[in-house]
């Protein structure tokens, strides 16, 4: 199982929009773009896809620009990536196994993707902000 590139930038523009919540200013498209290194035009598709499914808001005008519609502790990242993608990963099924092996090796992957959805589900966008903030502190922590 892997993140694909548009999960993993739209999770990243969500992280930024979400440092900026507790202000409420909103950031434009090219300043996302410049701090997580994503191309403009793609931003530009996946906010609209985010905007949609009720993540981010726009506010227009010479100060405007995207903001968090919800706050980051309401957003799981089974949302994100299930809104992303597509599809509702809950729902993803293999097909009927027809051997003693193939239902063998369908239970498997079933209990990964349970796995992988409950972890999806219990991860908030406010736990990967504090997982960051955590990081950068350790970053900037030197020894003598």
């Amino acid at each position: 199982m892997e993140l694909s590139s548009k999960s993993e930038y739209a999770l990243l523009a969500l992280l930024e929009l979400g440092r900026g919540f507790a202000t409420g200013d909103p950031m434009q498209i090219r300043q996302i773009a410049a701090q997580q290194n994503i191309p403009d035009r793609y931003l530009e598709q996946l906010l609209a896809t985010l905007r949609r499914a009720g993540f981010v808001k726009s506010q227009r005008g010479a100060k405007g620009g995207y903001l968090l519609a919800r706050s980051p502790w309401q957003i799981t990242l089974y949302e994100i990536v299930s809104c992303i993608e597509g599809f509702d990963v809950a729902k993803e099924t293999a097909t009927t196994p027809q051997t003693s092996e193939g239902a063998v090796i369908a239970e498997a992957w079933e209990a990964a993707r349970q796995a992988a959805e409950d972890a999806l589900r219990k991860q908030t966008l406010q736990d990967l902000l504090d997982q960051c903030k955590a990081k950068q502190q350790v970053d900037l922590m030197y020894y003598i």
